[in-house]
């Protein structure tokens, strides 16, 4: 299954009076990644699952704890009070405390992750197995995370935890062999919560995140429009990803869950 947790850009009327002209703009938003894989999906018997309201509502791919995915870096938080680019997310006085960042969490996190954690196991109970591509994609240059500009490819694996590394290897084959693109693996981005989480390959569930470069699909200047004739070459690439995660199989020996 295919899960897209942050090209959402739904914000409740009582929120978005809060927020920042900034904020409003919705600039951390994952824009028109569910369309590629909308367009991919359904010809390949895909489940394709994503969030309708912003990350700004609500951090799908975040820790409910609280707990940073990457200690001492620059990390956003599971309820964000700054974008991307270190902008206020809230008015003054409006960002929320810790009560409200809870109840966001039991109406917003927690229902999408049990519906998440249904269809992953709808999946490995028909099939033995269950393959999850976590998908995001953001402006090829954010200082705040990285330095310079982001390859156009950014496999996570959770250094190798979260699948089975000859799927890994398959998949970042099909990455790093795509003409006119650049890829690493297990690099600035190694997969998110959901990937850290759901990927227990041990227990039949492999989980993969591919964060993509904005400019591979669009004019990452706001507004944010998606550009068909330059999304073709990578919804090819996508094609044959998602062909390439079909054809795996768990080898002899592997946890098939039956």
């Amino acid at each position: 299954m295919v899960n897209v947790p942050h090209a959402g850009v739904g914000v409740p009327d009582e929120l978005a009076v809060r927020l920042t002209t900034a904020a409003l703009r919705m600039p951390d938003t994952d824009w028109h990644v569910e369309k590629l894989y909308a367009a991919l999906a359904p010809a390949h018997d895909v489940t394709l699952m994503w969030a309708g309201y912003s990350r700004f509502v609500v951090d799908l791919n975040r820790d409910p704890s609280g707990q940073a995915l990457y200690p001492g870096a620059s990390n956003t938080e599971v309820c964000p009070v700054s974008t991307f680019h270190d902008e206020p997310v809230y008015r003054d006085g409006m960002a929320p405390d810790a009560a409200e960042i809870e109840q966001r969490i039991r109406h917003y996190w927690r229902p999408y992750h049990a519906q998440l954690a249904t269809e992953i196991e709808r999946i490995r109970t028909r099939h033995g197995y269950c393959i999850l591509l976590d998908g995001h994609s953001i402006a090829s240059e954010v200082p705040r995370f990285f330095p310079g500009r982001l390859p156009d490819f950014n496999l996570g694996t959770a250094d190798g935890a979260s699948c089975d590394a000859s799927l890994a290897g398959s998949a970042f084959a099909v990455l790093a062999g795509a003409r006119g693109f650049t890829a690493v693996h297990n690099g600035r981005f190694k997969g998110g919560y959901i990937t850290r989480h759901y990927g227990q390959p041990d227990q039949g569930v492999h989980a993969l995140q591919l964060e993509m470069g904005q400019s591979c699909y669009m004019d990452e200047h706001l507004p944010a429009e998606f550009d068909r004739a330059r999304a073709a070459p990578l919804t090819d690439v996508l094609k044959l990803l998602i062909e390439t995660l079909l054809a795996w199989r768990p080898a002899p020996g592997r946890p098939a869950i039956k």
